[in-house]
């Protein structure tokens, strides 16, 4: 079970933003993180709860955010409530998108469990909900991931496979590369891996879920 913490950064002025502790596990019906969120002061922020499926989809997202919170899962494309900090207003949105996404290293780590890309698979585009903070506002963007290495490194708990996603913005045209071992995020735009108590488990393997919302997720031309 990885255990550590992430330290976050703004991705413009590198701004430190916080720090996520987090641990994180397969289990027998999927995967799933749990982390807390701390602001640059060390005061508690917010906090993720995030479980998938073995074919990598959500089937439930718990996000905290100051009083902000987020509930959602996979159900007719993905379907959220979210709730104002007073608790009175509560909004619904549902949305023909493939998963979620956010400021947390979680939603990276759930999209390559739902894709399971390989170096001989073309970029893969997806729809995706994200919830930015501080107040978890929804917005649907569709992005390009793509395998462009993988490399093993030598541990002394034996080889470490470090892979390395190129993540496009297809609104934006603005690129941007992950690397991820197994269910750990070891560096990407305003994430550090900082602290790991425990190795990484490894990467999920086998078919990705038929990804058939629409629209649905399209291999870019080479």
């Amino acid at each position: 079970m990885p255990r550590g913490r992430y330290s976050l950064h703004d991705l413009h002025d590198h701004t430190p933003l916080g720090e996520e502790h987090f641990h994180c596990a397969p289990g027998p019906s999927g995967w799933r993180y749990v982390s807390q969120t701390t602001s640059p002061s060390g005061d508690h922020f917010g906090s993720v709860d995030l479980a998938l499926d073995e074919l990598g989809r959500p089937i439930r997202l718990e996000l905290h955010a100051a009083s902000w919170q987020v509930r959602g899962a996979a159900l007719e494309g993905v379907t959220w409530v979210r709730t104002d900090p007073t608790g009175s207003h509560a909004t619904e949105g549902n949305v023909r998108a493939h998963t979620f996404s956010g400021t947390s290293p979680a939603f990276l780590l759930a999209m390559t469990r739902l894709l399971r890309l390989t170096l001989a698979s073309p970029a893969t585009r997806v729809r995706v909900v994200t919830f930015t903070d501080p107040v978890l506002a929804p917005r649907t963007v569709d992005q390009s991931w793509a395998l462009v290495n993988s490399e093993a490194h030598a541990t002394d708990n034996g080889p470490l496979i470090v892979d390395e996603y190129q993540v496009s913005a297809l609104d934006t045209g603005e690129r941007h590369t992950v690397h991820i071992a197994g269910d750990v995020v070891l560096a990407a735009p305003g994430i550090e891996l900082e602290h790991l108590e425990s190795p990484p488990s490894p990467r999920a393997q086998g078919d990705p879920a038929a990804l058939e919302t629409s629209p649905g997720p399209r291999q870019d031309p080479a």
